[in-house]
């Protein structure tokens, strides 16, 4: 990020009243941005579509009906009524009929995992997920490894992203103000962005990447031992799906965060690169809007 102020409303500065725009996303890091969120999207739904080829996880290096370590099993099965869909979370088993394990109109239910409309391709097509799948982590993998050494280089993530001891002590003041829904718009991120993003760009999406090679024939075949660092290649696809689901969770706050925070001017932010910052006389400090 670069401070640059932006004369605004015909030539003249922006007034006290409506705060300054700011240049506060440069166009490296709204680049990659987009090709994160394209890349996560396409990850997703082509993820359901090839876990649904084998709808369970498991800990351990082995699978099977001879053993007894599942940890998650989504299918479907028969009762009285008739067909079911369920979903068996550590031995718990739920009824999820229309939802998982069962899906569809009700005189057409479809058996399988995840919804037609949650996966890609939306039929059963495992083949095609896995291209799709392929693609957009190699895209996913290479701009991360390009931003990751980019921002050293440029300083980004010494001067914006690693918190300071001076964030440490804001951030009880700013869990109070976000469960308020008070938000201050600044340059800067405050002290829960930094660590929001710093949990999704160093702790949920690595694991995803390394599991997520620990998975692939081709990989197991270079680097045999990847696989049982991580506890057999069942537990990599249990952290895979795990990390999965965090970042789901993380996408749902960071929408929510943005709309309560001022979606045009978030948005503007990410896609022109200039952010209107709080008036000069409000409590702006160094904290800002979810963006």
């Amino acid at each position: 990020m670069e401070s640059h102020v932006l004369k605004a409303h015909d030539g003249e500065p922006a007034n006290a009243a409506t705060g300054t725009l700011v240049y506060r996303q440069t166009w490296w890091t709204r680049f990659t941005h987009w090709i994160w969120a394209l890349s996560l999207f396409f990850l997703l739904l082509s993820g359901l579509q090839i876990f649904n080829a084998h709808p369970a996880l498991y800990i351990g290096k082995q699978s099977g009906f001879q053993f007894d370590n599942d940890l998650l099993v989504i299918g479907s099965d028969y009762n009285s009524n008739g067909p079911i869909g369920y979903t068996e979370f550590l031995g718990k088993k739920f009824n999820t009929t229309g939802i998982l394990g069962l899906s569809g109109p009700a005189d057409n239910l479809d058996a399988r995992a995840f919804p037609a409309w949650a996966t890609i391709p939306s039929g059963q097509d495992l083949a095609t997920g896995r291209i799709v799948h392929f693609f957009f982590a190699w895209a996913l993998s290479g701009t991360l490894l390009a931003w990751f050494a980019a921002s050293l280089l440029n300083g980004h993530l010494r001067r914006d992203l690693v918190p300071r001891v001076d964030d440490i002590r804001r951030l009880p003041r700013d869990i109070a103000d976000h469960a308020r829904l008070k938000f201050h718009h600044s340059r800067d991120y405050n002290t829960l962005q930094k660590l929001a993003y710093g949990g999704v760009l160093f702790v949920l999406l690595p694991p995803m990447v390394v599991t997520g090679l620990a998975m692939s024939p081709s990989m197991n075949a270079a680097l045999p031992f990847l696989a049982d660092l991580l506890g057999g290649r069942q537990t990599a696809r249990t952290i895979h799906f795990v990390a999965m689901v965090l970042l789901v969770a993380f996408f749902i706050v960071h929408m929510l965060m943005i709309l309560a925070a001022g979606p045009i001017n978030e948005l503007r932010s990410i896609v022109t690169g200039w952010y209107r910052t709080d008036p000069p006389n409000g409590d702006n400090g160094s904290h800002n809007g979810s963006a």
